[in-house]
C-alpha cells in the first residue's frame, strides 16, 4: 500500500474536465489515489455505478498513459459512508476539489466533522479558474433542455458527451424529469 493514500470522493455523474484536473494534480501530490465512486442519496443518478467507473476508469487510464511515472491510481465504486471507504482502504486522507467560496464553506464543514468524526484529514485542491462554474448537475440540465450537446466540449470529455446523447436518445426518466421542470415563463 502507497504511504500517503488519499481517496477523492465524489459521485462523478457524470466526471468533468474539473473532476480530471484535480485527479491529474492530485497524482503529483500522493503516492496513490483511489478514486472513490459513490452514491449521493440525495441526487438523482444519470449513470449506474458500473457506468460511471468505467468512464472513469477510461479517462483516467489516458492521464496515466500521458503520466506515467506520477502516484498510482486506481478507480473503485462504494457504498455507505466515504469515511468508513478510506478507513477500509487504509486511506491517509480525503481529497476535495474546490471550485468557488460556497465549495469552500461546504467541504471545511465535511473536513472538521470527518477529522472529529473518524481522524481522517482532508486535502484539497483548488480548481482551475475555467472549472469554476461547472459541476455534473449543470451538465445534467444543459443535456435534458439543450438541442446540442456539443455545448458541453468545455466541460466534459468526448466520451462523457456520446454517453449523454445515448441517455438522452433513450429517454432517460431523470433527464425526462429535469426538462419537465423548467419554467414555462423564462421559455417564453
Amino acid at each position: 500500500m502507497p504511504a500517503h493514500l488519499v481517496i477523492y470522493p465524489g459521485s462523478f455523474d457524470p466526471i468533468t474536465f474539473g473532476h480530471l484536473d484535480v485527479i491529474r494534480r492530485a497524482r503529483r501530490l500522493f503516492d496513490g489515489l483511489i478514486i472513490a465512486i459513490g452514491r449521493n442519496p440525495g441526487k438523482g443518478q444519470l449513470f449506474t455505478p458500473d457506468e460511471r467507473v468505467e468512464m472513469v476508469k477510461t479517462l483516467t487510464d489516458e492521464l496515466i498513459a500521458e503520466e506515467p511515472d506520477e502516484a498510482e491510481t486506481t478507480v473503485r465504486a462504494f457504498a455507505g459512508l466515504t469515511v468508513d471507504f478510506a478507513r477500509q482502504v487504509g486511506a491517509s486522507a480525503l481529497l476535495r476539489g474546490v471550485r468557488n467560496v460556497s465549495d469552500l464553506q461546504y467541504e471545511v464543514q465535511q473536513a472538521v466533522t470527518n477529522r472529529e468524526v473518524a481522524g481522517l484529514e482532508t486535502a484539497f485542491i483548488v480548481a482551475g479558474q475555467s472549472f469554476a462554474y461547472t459541476s455534473s448537475s449543470l451538465i445534467k440540465q444543459i443535456t435534458a433542455m439543450g438541442q446540442d450537446l456539443n455545448v458541453l466540449s468545455s466541460m466534459v470529455p468526448p466520451l462523457v458527451i456520446e454517453r449523454l446523447e445515448r441517455k438522452k436518445r433513450d429517454g432517460h426518466p431523470l433527464l425526462e424529469r429535469l426538462r419537465s421542470d423548467r419554467d414555462p415563463i423564462t421559455e417564453a
